[in-house]
């Protein structure tokens, strides 16, 4: 079965937001989650939400306003179930 794409905007708005303290904490979650064999964490350029924090992409759902000091909550609250849902269809 192919990886699901999850996309984290690595776009200037996004870097000058810290970034680049997200993608361990992501990288840690998904492994955390027993998720490294679905989910293949990409970066992307911009997600056209600049104004909205750090974003990330799921299929068709942007995660918006992510912040190193609360991308564990984000995750498990709303990117978490959305991963889980697409997973259990297929």
């Amino acid at each position: 079965m192919a990886k699901e794409n999850l996309f984290l905007c690595m776009g200037s708005a996004c870097h000058q937001l810290g970034v680049y303290d997200v993608l361990p904490q992501l990288q840690a979650l998904i492994k955390k989650h027993g998720l490294e064999d679905d989910i293949e964490l990409k970066g992307s350029f911009c997600l056209e939400a600049c104004s909205q924090g750090i974003v990330m992409k799921f299929h068709d759902t942007c995660f918006t306003n992510i912040s190193p000091q609360d991308v564990e909550a984000k995750f498990e609250t709303n990117i978490l179930p959305a991963i889980q849902a697409s997973l259990s269809a297929v």
